[in-house]
């Protein structure tokens, strides 16, 4: 390999400058510092325009005021070009004002043209933040996508879910439902039939045990697919609430005000499993002895609030690694539009409230229960 193969590649370098000898000093004082770069001068805002289309250059320097436009008309021009080098001032005395604001424009830096010792280092440093904030925005695009690539796959495990908990519904209606009833049919046949005392108390046991499990797989069927969604959300809470207080004995209470009889399949849908949810964390970590479920639609917007008296979520407890449930409910309120808000504090209770736009929502999928 040649030593020449080893050498960086040489700057280029674009010069905004209708003065020649001014082009000539930064020249010398780039050869000075040892910096290998090609310096290309261009005078007019058409010039410059060209030249950023054809070429791509690693550094541009401006002069401030030049004749019939500023500095600031080319930096609006380089910010229609897809390859946006980094921007320096090289210009005579134009005012701290005029330089600050140059800069908050975006525009990298600004040197006096009287302390040319200094260029080869503003450009370095230019170039190296320069390539530092390309590089956060190329992350911060990565991360945006990568969001909503999760985001994506989250609404689309939910309406998997919804559609497979439908599905084992179905399976227990058609199968072991019509199995049950069967079974029920028979042993009733039978009780009628026998006059033996002992057959007749296995049968009653039997045909209440079989009532149970009828009952089972009614409740299990609910759970996976809530068809009581038919009659509407509130009836749905209700009922849920209902069931909740008579298998925990806790006191609950639901207050509804107004609530829209227009509300979408999905809609309803998520405010339905938050509350679900919450329910059963509650009965499995709170410890409380009354729990409150508001539903309203105030102002276009569906708010669910469920809110027990119990002890309370621990802060160390929101982010474990497998704490899915109230995560699941924060992805499962973003493919409506909306969002979750969790509340608490020490022996003073959990609030989980849902809130969800009714203004219409553009979602790219929708969630649809069988």
């Amino acid at each position: 390999m040649q030593q020449d193969d080893l050498s960086p590649h040489p700057l280029r370098i674009l010069h905004l400058e209708d003065s020649a000898v001014d082009h000539e000093l930064v020249r010398r004082a780039l050869h000075k510092s040892g910096e290998h770069c090609e310096l290309e001068r261009v005078e007019t805002l058409d010039e410059f325009g060209r030249q950023i289309q054809e070429f791509k250059f690693d550094v541009i320097l401006a002069d401030y005021r030049l004749p019939g436009f500023t500095a600031l008309d080319a930096w609006h021009l380089l910010q229609q070009q897809i390859q946006q080098p980094p921007f320096i001032l090289l210009s005579g005395a134009i005012g701290e004002p005029a330089a600050v604001s140059a800069i908050k424009t975006g525009i990298s830096d600004y040197l006096a043209k009287d302390d040319l010792g200094k260029l080869a280092q503003v450009i370095r440093r230019s170039i190296e933040v320069h390539s530092i904030r390309r590089a956060k925005e190329k992350a911060d695009i990565e991360l945006a996508l990568s969001e909503q690539r999760l985001a994506d796959f989250a609404e689309h495990l939910q309406m998997t879910m919804e559609q497979e908990r439908a599905a084992i519904a179905r399976e227990i209606h058609d199968d072991i439902g019509g199995a049950l009833a069967a079974v029920k049919f028979d042993l009733s046949w039978i009780g009628r039939h026998t006059t033996d005392s002992v057959t007749k108390g296995h049968v009653t046991a039997a045909t209440e045990m079989l009532q149970h499990a009828l009952e089972a797989s009614q409740r299990i069927m609910m759970n996976l697919r809530p068809a009581i969604l038919d009659q509407g959300l509130v009836a749905a809470v209700q009922w849920l609430a209902e069931g909740f207080m008579k298998r925990t004995g806790i006191e609950t209470t639901v207050h509804v005000f107004q609530g829209k009889d227009s509300l979408s399949k999905a809609v309803q849908l998520v405010a339905y499993r938050t509350a679900q949810e919450a329910l059963t964390n509650i009965a499995k970590h709170a410890d409380c002895s009354q729990v409150t479920i508001d539903l309203s639609d105030a102002e276009n917007v569906l708010t669910l609030e469920v809110k027990d008296n119990g002890k309370g979520i621990l802060s160390s407890e929101h982010n474990k690694p497998k704490s899915f449930g109230l995560r699941g409910l924060h992805e499962r309120a973003k493919t409506v539009g909306g969002w979750l808000d969790v509340s608490s504090n020490d022996n003073t209770g959990t609030s989980i409230i849902l809130s969800v736009p009714l203004l219409p929502v553009h979602s790219k999928t929708k969630q649809e229960n069988d």
